[in-house]
């Protein structure tokens, strides 16, 4: 009981705290464009994403600094959640045939115990996952992804692009993933 309590909380704070962002002249989602969920930041309005790194589900630890200069697309999910279930072999399509582009993927596994996710993962993703029960990364991000699931990706400069706040399929991804891939790097 305590624990859907916390998990109400969390999700009432994001919810809250997004819906002042918003409204916040200067926030990174207002700058950016949202259509149907999917919120897109042209390469000047992006913010630098905040530090996503911690203890992987399969053992070892992971910094998604040390994959800039690839685009990184991080996927929040939980074993629980039906929607998970069913973009999960899409995530993974997406995730084959954009990586020799230099793409990689990050899942980041929420609100969960960590066996129900390892089983989750067995068999459906050869991506690593993040553990992080108590969705603390979701929470530092600029623009909340707010739903579980949730995708962002991040450009070749470790900024945010994209916040999809739905399940997503490989049609839908696979472009955005594509485009950003394509993006020319900012001068220096």
């Amino acid at each position: 009981m305590l624990t859907r309590r916390l998990v109400a909380a969390l999700l009432t704070a994001v919810t809250a705290g997004t819906a002042l962002a918003g409204c916040t002249s200067g926030s990174q989602e207002s700058r950016c464009s949202d259509k149907n969920g999917i919120i897109q930041c042209a390469p000047d309005q992006r913010s630098k994403a905040p530090a996503l790194a911690g203890d992987l589900l399969t053992g070892g630890r992971y910094d998604v600094a040390q994959d800039r200069g690839k685009v990184v697309v991080v996927n929040f999910w939980g074993s629980w959640c039906a929607p998970c279930r069913a973009e999960a072999d899409d995530l993974e399509a997406t995730y084959q045939a954009t990586k020799a582009s230099g793409v990689t993927f990050l899942g980041i596994n929420v609100q969960d115990s960590k066996d129900k996710a390892l089983a989750f993962e067995e068999g459906r993703i050869t991506y690593p996952s993040l553990f992080d029960p108590a969705s603390r990364l979701a929470l530092a991000l600029d623009i909340p992804p707010n739903t579980i699931p949730a995708t962002v990706v991040l450009d070749r400069e470790g900024r945010t692009a994209t916040v999809i706040r739905a399940a997503v399929t490989r049609e839908e991804l696979r472009p955005i993933v594509e485009k950003i891939a394509a993006e020319e790097p900012a001068s220096r």
